[in-house]
């Protein structure tokens, strides 16, 4: 079976990849450079390559053998809306946007992989490597589309797997759990709509940056005195904007929030209870609430078995005190879960190493760890060749 040493020759290429892709990043159903890049690669290796799935996405297949087990393996494309500030010389060319959460490694890493098993060719059966677009947009994502466009139907998968870096556990260790493994993740909008007026005649106003401020404070209540205490949920306010000017009292106020749960019916009870919130403290403030919710991602769930074979993998990698098969339960959410709907298998964590000096997700200072490129590629590898043998 494959191992990490199997790519240290290709390292430098692994990182050229990487970097390149780095220092080009597109955002969300506009990877079409990016999708360029990716298609020409593969099809130089010999895959068949089938583009515009689900908008900008598309699969390479590389068929071996007579086996007639198939596997899908994931990356995500798409960058984010962030300004970098790495000062690294091969940062980002594009004002204003960055591969923030490692997505170029992602790419890069299963490139790598798909490159060395079509020159060794060590699996019989169907690999279908699958580049998604548009995981960071939080709701009508890439995932959702790509399945929706009939991704299993044309390319039918026994299991499908992902891999996400994880800054703050150590490089190159294995992160994983059967099970639910991701939160859902929703995101309500909500506008407080008041009666503008001068800042010296409140009484001829109604305030809605004060009934906004009530509706931030309240919000804090909805997990620590409406959900389970067992249960996992998270309600961040992310935005608040009203007004822009000292002496003028705002027409209306913006709210944004975040929502995280784990299992339906909190979800459903975190719903009902912020809109409830939001329309009555608005309404006692005077004022009237226009809410927009919007459900994004659904839960995470690992298929049991996918993940005893993952966790195989990466203990054959690097030794079973790098694997950690039981990791917590997180609260961020993922569009591989519309895949895992659709089809067995499992997303697994790769440590990045420290988050020092800003190499957090979704910071502009951000940086995959290219150290890491030759253990994914061999994990991809020899996954493959274990599932398809």
């Amino acid at each position: 079976m494959t191992q990490i040493d199997a790519f240290l020759p290709y390292e430098q290429e692994l990182v050229a990849i990487r970097r390149h892709l780095h220092q080009h990043p597109e955002l969300a159903f506009a990877e079409h450079a990016t999708a360029d890049y990716v298609a020409q690669s593969l099809s130089s290796w010999g895959y068949e390559v089938t583009r515009g799935i689900g908008g900008t996405g598309l699969v390479g297949t590389l068929r071996c053998g007579d086996g007639a087990k198939r596997l899908g393996l994931r990356a995500d494309m798409d960058a984010l809306p962030i300004q970098e500030q790495t000062g690294l010389d091969y940062a980002s060319v594009q004002p204003g946007c960055m591969h923030a959460c490692g997505h170029d490694g992602h790419m890069a890493m299963l490139l790598g992989a798909a490159k060395y098993l079509a020159r060794h060719r060590r699996f019989s059966g169907t690999l279908n490597l699958i580049f998604q677009p548009a995981e960071e947009r939080g709701f009508d994502s890439g995932g959702k589309a790509m399945v929706e466009d009939g991704l299993f139907e044309r390319f039918p998968c026994d299991a499908a797997y992902a891999i996400h870096n994880h800054p703050g556990e150590p490089q190159g260790n294995f992160m994983m759990r059967a099970g639910p493994f991701m939160a859902a993740g929703d995101r309500v909008f909500a506008t407080i709509v008041g009666v503008g007026g001068h800042a010296a005649r409140p009484h001829l106003a109604v305030d809605p940056l004060v009934a906004a401020a009530a509706i931030v404070t309240s919000l804090q209540t909805v997990v620590s005195r409406n959900v389970d205490p067992s249960e996992s949920a998270v309600v961040t306010v992310g935005r608040l904007q009203a007004g822009d000017a000292l002496n003028v009292i705002p027409q209306s106020a913006e709210i944004g929030i975040s929502v995280r749960s784990f299992s339906p019916a909190t979800r459903l009870l975190l719903k009902q209870r912020i809109q409830a919130l939001i329309t009555g403290i608005a309404e006692a403030h005077g004022a009237r609430a226009e809410i927009k919710y919007i459900e994004g991602y659904p839960m995470l769930v690992n298929d049991a078995a996918a993940v005893d074979l993952a966790g195989a993998v990466a203990t054959d990698l690097v030794g079973a005190e790098r694997v950690t098969m039981e990791f917590p339960q997180l609260m961020g959410s993922e569009d591989f879960a519309y895949m895992l709907q659709a089809c067995p298998g499992a997303l697994i964590r790769l440590g990045n190493g420290p988050t020092a000096n800003g190499r957090s997700l979704h910071n502009p200072q951000y940086d995959f760890n290219d150290r890491n490129l030759p253990y994914g590629a061999a994990f991809w590898s020899q996954l493959a060749e274990r599932f398809l043998a």
